[in-house]
């Protein structure tokens, strides 16, 4: 039986164990997938050994850019975004390598694009981890313009309290890659002022569990195209299976 799995920490929100397990019994295919929950990266050694048949794993919070330097390999583009959310596992011998993929800015890309139906409107991508580079290079790709929005004050971002109805008159995208609106904390949102958002606004939301997080909701309320993650994932997810199997 083949395995794949999901290191992250913690695991409660993943959708991925139940996506491929779903996935091999509808497709008839001979394997599972185990969560790793693990608070330390450097534990990814000890499940290599315990898992033989382990040919790949996702990567999320808050992995995604330290499981770097522990990998043999990484793609170009997982390299420039300096994020990885999808390794294979290569077993040759009594050798195991590691090759880093990113495959969040495919399925980003292609569900966003159906989401904006042709238009390219300039973004404004709240939070800096690991998510957001992905969203940032898959925007690059498409050249569609971008700011950072961020807590706190760094070069070529802004902060929430600098958002203004200039700003949001200019910027129509606004993509969430916080965790914030995740079950089970559903009534947390990012600080915006929701007031200045009008039926202009595409609200892209990352988060996919609820289905309808309080940002889509508000950005709903003011007359925006709403979207979450959900269709990312499967995107994603089906990318990640390819490479592990490639």
């Amino acid at each position: 039986m083949q395995q794949y799995g999901i290191i992250g920490y913690p695991l409660g929100h993943s959708f991925s164990k139940k996506y491929f397990t779903q996935k091999f019994l509808d497709e008839n295919i001979d394997a599972e997938f185990l969560n790793f929950e693990i608070e330390s990266v450097h534990q990814i050694k000890n499940i290599l050994i315990e898992t033989p048949k382990l040919k790949g794993f996702c990567v999320t919070i808050p992995h995604k850019e330290n499981i770097i330097p522990l990998l043999d390999e990484i793609d170009p583009l997982a390299k420039k975004l300096g994020a990885v959310n999808s390794v294979k596992v290569i077993r040759t011998d009594d050798k195991i390598k590691l090759k880093g993929y990113n495959t969040d800015i495919y399925g980003f890309q292609k569900s966003l694009l159906h989401f904006l139906q042709n238009q390219t409107p300039k973004a404004l991508i709240l939070g800096t981890g690991g998510a957001s580079k992905a969203v940032a290079g898959a925007l690059q790709e498409i050249n569609i313009p971008y700011l950072f929005v961020s807590r706190n004050k760094k070069k070529n971002q802004i902060t929430y309290p600098d958002l203004n109805s200039k700003i949001l008159s200019e910027y129509h995208l606004i993509i969430n890659t916080t965790p914030l609106g995740t079950f089970p904390n559903v009534d947390t949102y990012p600080d915006l002022p929701y007031d200045m958002i009008g039926s202009e606004h595409f609200l892209y939301d990352l988060v996919y569990n609820p289905n309808n997080t309080m940002f889509m909701q508000k950005g709903t309320k003011q007359g925006a195209k709403t979207h979450n993650g959900l269709k990312m994932l499967h995107l994603q997810a089906e990318k990640s299976w390819d490479i592990w199997n490639q």
